[in-house]
This record gives C-alpha cells, sequence and structure tokens, in this order.
C-alpha cells in the first residue's frame, strides 16, 4: 500500500507532538513531507531523523541561520518561509495536512496548503475566525476536505455527518468553565498569572490557558462554530460541564438530542481526523461512568463571565470585526502575562474595547483579502497604545 504524505505546520507544538505520536505508531503508512517550528529546534531535528524529513521551515530567522550550519551534513533542506511552499510541493498533492500554528500568522500557510492538501485539519483558532470566508473559498476552488480538530468542533461535525443544517434545531458546546469556576467576585481580584494558567483538565499554551480563564476561548468557539457549519449564532448555546467529558450536544428537528463524548485528550480528535477514512483502534480510557452520571451541565453565568456577553454584539456576517476582537483580546492577554494588569482588569478591558466605536466599526467592512486581516491588526494594535491602559 502507497505510503500516505503528510505535512505537519507547528510539529513541535502540543497538537504537532500528539499527531507525530500518532504516526510514529504507525511509521509504515506515513511519509512525512515536510515540518515546521518557530525555534525547537533540538525538537524538530529528533522529529525529522525519525521520519526521514528533508524539509524543514524555521520561523525564527537566527534559529534557521543557526540549524543551516549546525545541521550542513544532514540530508535536509532548512527554509524560513512560508513562502517557499509552492517551491517544495510543486504540483504534487498531499494525503493531511495539519496546520498547528498559533496566531493570525497561521492564515497564511493555511491559505496556501489547501491547494496542496487533499485533507487540511485547522487548529489554527485565528484563521478560522478572521479569515474562514477566505479559507473556504479555497477548500471549494481546490475540492479540499475540511477536518476540524478543536474537540468542540469535531464533536459537532461528527454528530452532524453530513446531515442536512436544517435539521438541526440547537449546537450546544461545553465549558468546562475554567481555574476560577467556582471563584467569588472578590477572590478574582487576588488571583495569579499561575493561577490563571493552571487549568484544571487541559494542558495548553500560555495564552489559549488565558483565554479559557477568562471564557474568550468560547467566544471564539461559537464564531468558529458558526462559520464552519454555516448557522446563526442564534443556534448556538454554551453549557457549564466542569469535566470536560462531553464535548458538544445537538438537538435536532426531530426531537432526538445527540451527545459526544470522550476523555480531555487531543488526541482523539487528531486519531480520528487521521483515519477518518479508515477507523483504526486507539487505546483509550474505560467508560467513566462516574462522570457519565453526573455530568452537571449547566448555563452559563454571563454576570461571573462577562466576556460571553460579547457574543450578542457579533456582526452575522463575516467581517473585520472579528479580527479586531482577536486583537483586542491578544494585546489585553500579553498585558497580562507580562504582569501590568490583573486579571479583573483584563476581563474589563477586553469587554471595553470589544465595544469600542473605534473598533466596532469593523462589523460594517467585509473580509475581501488577507492583506484587510492584517492591515486591520496592524491599525487596532496601534490604536490601542494610543488609548492605553
Amino acid at each position: 500500500m502507497m505510503k500516505k504524505k503528510i505535512i505537519i505546520l507547528g510539529s513541535t507544538g502540543s497538537i504537532g507532538k500528539k499527531t507525530i505520536d500518532i504516526i510514529k505508531k504507525d511509521i509504515k503508512n506515513f511519509d512525512v513531507k515536510l515540518l515546521s517550528t518557530n525555534k525547537n529546534i533540538s525538537e524538530i531535528i529528533k522529529q525529522a531523523k525519525k521520519f526521514k524529513v528533508k524539509n524543514l521551515i524555521i520561523n525564527d530567522y537566527r534559529k534557521f541561520i543557526e540549524s543551516k550550519k549546525k545541521y550542513k551534513n544532514l540530508n535536509i533542506k532548512f527554509y524560513n518561509s512560508f513562502s517557499i511552499l509552492d517551491k517544495i510541493l510543486k504540483k504534487q498533492k498531499v494525503f493531511y495536512s495539519m496546520v498547528s500554528l498559533v496566531g493570525l500568522d497561521g492564515l497564511y500557510p493555511t491559505l496556501k496548503l489547501i491547494k496542496y492538501s487533499k485533507n487540511i485539519a485547522v487548529v489554527n483558532k485565528e484563521s478560522l475566525i478572521c479569515g474562514w470566508n477566505l479559507i473556504n473559498k479555497e477548500l471549494k476552488k481546490f475540492k479540499t476536505n475540511f477536518i476540524p480538530i478543536d474537540s468542540e468542533h469535531f464533536s459537532i461535525s461528527k454528530l452532524i455527518n453530513g446531515q442536512n443544517l436544517n435539521s438541526v434545531e440547537k449546537i450546544f458546546i461545553t465549558a468546562s468553565g475554567g481555574p476560577f469556576l467556582n471563584y467569588s467576585k472578590s477572590k478574582l481580584s487576588k488571583v495569579s498569572i499561575n493561577d490563571a494558567l493552571n487549568h484544571p483538565n487541559w494542558k495548553m499554551g500560555k495564552k489559549i490557558s488565558i483565554d479559557s480563564a477568562t471564557m474568550m476561548n468560547k467566544v471564539f468557539e461559537v464564531i468558529e462554530a458558526k462559520n464552519i457549519f454555516d448557522v446563526g449564532y442564534d443556534k448556538i448555546s454554551i453549557l457549564i460541564h466542569p469535566k470536560s467529558y462531553v464535548h458538544a450536544l445537538i438537538k435536532f428537528n426531530n426531537g432526538q438530542i445527540e451527545i459526544l463524548a470522550h476523555e480531555a485528550d487531543m488526541k482523539i480528535p487528531i486519531h480520528n481526523s487521521l483515519y477518518f477514512k479508515n477507523s483504526k483502534k486507539i487505546k483509550t480510557k474505560e467508560l467513566n461512568l462516574n462522570i457519565l452520571n453526573n455530568l452537571s451541565l449547566k448555563k452559563i453565568d454571563n454576570i461571573k463571565f462577562p466576556t460571553i456577553k460579547i457574543i450578542n454584539c457579533l456582526p452575522k456576517i463575516n467581517s473585520l470585526y472579528e479580527t479586531a476582537l482577536v486583537t483586542i483580546n491578544d494585546y489585553f492577554v500579553l498585558k497580562f502575562l507580562e504582569n501590568k494588569i490583573n486579571f479583573k482588569r483584563l476581563i474589563s478591558l477586553i469587554c471595553k474595547y470589544s465595544n469600542h466605536s473605534h473598533f466596532t466599526k469593523f462589523k460594517k467592512l467585509p473580509v475581501k483579502n488577507i492583506q484587510d486581516i492584517y492591515k486591520t491588526r496592524e491599525y487596532v494594535s496601534l490604536k490601542l497604545d494610543l488609548l492605553g491602559i
């Protein structure tokens, strides 16, 4: 049987490494054509040696130069930009591409890779939020199959499973509530950066961990769900589920309610995205009846988590406002991580500026191209610097 050609962008991050771990157990069936990292050179070299990868993209320029010198005797070509994708891939189509990059800079390689991929899995939230209409256009043009990897969207996709979206009455995505679910308002004013990073169920990077603590990650997941599944915001709700065992519920018009559950491990969506055509066994924990018998599902408290109110103000169609919102959130999360503002101030500033006239004007501006998105990000960042905190 012919090996399946694979690309993993962000192969040294948590999702990238889980993807690597899965294909490592089935190495005879995969041919890894390209890997990328920002600066984790030791890890990507290990991966390249294991899978005999001949092309590596190193985004950090200094690390790129160092790597070229240090590993010049290896049979590996080093590149410093995703713009080289055309040269590396030429006209060949790969079976599967994983885009596990952080930030809006992941949009450009996502758009480039669609052309060369039969199936593309994207974990880059910012791309799916800000540039979905651009992505969807390319998916249709090149007839590329899109596979959502976030546990919530993966679960929704499995539950819908090709059914007509008109049959969906309501989509519910779940939220653990993060580390501060049971904190009082007074206690929230005293939390530290480490407290906010200490997610009870998932091991994640700093940025997404803070987004989980503020619940902005759920605002973004609602936008993603609206985009990916082409439904209105009125059809999407959030339920608090502290155990992160159930990831999505769908109420269909025929009265049926379907639930998808799995343990809080991203290897499950990744594994199923790799083997979506031919189901393959994966070793997981036994069914947890204790959790299933006590799901503790409840509606989200908008007063406790005020960022959720932002959903009510989102434009119905894709606009540049989503880019403004992502940039506002990124800006203040960084200020929090730099210890320049406390947690309560972080939330209040996100809520305040998401409704500021300087940025709400973008709700009327459609996304025409990738340059619009990057210009909007630059404008919002500069404007926030001027407005101050």
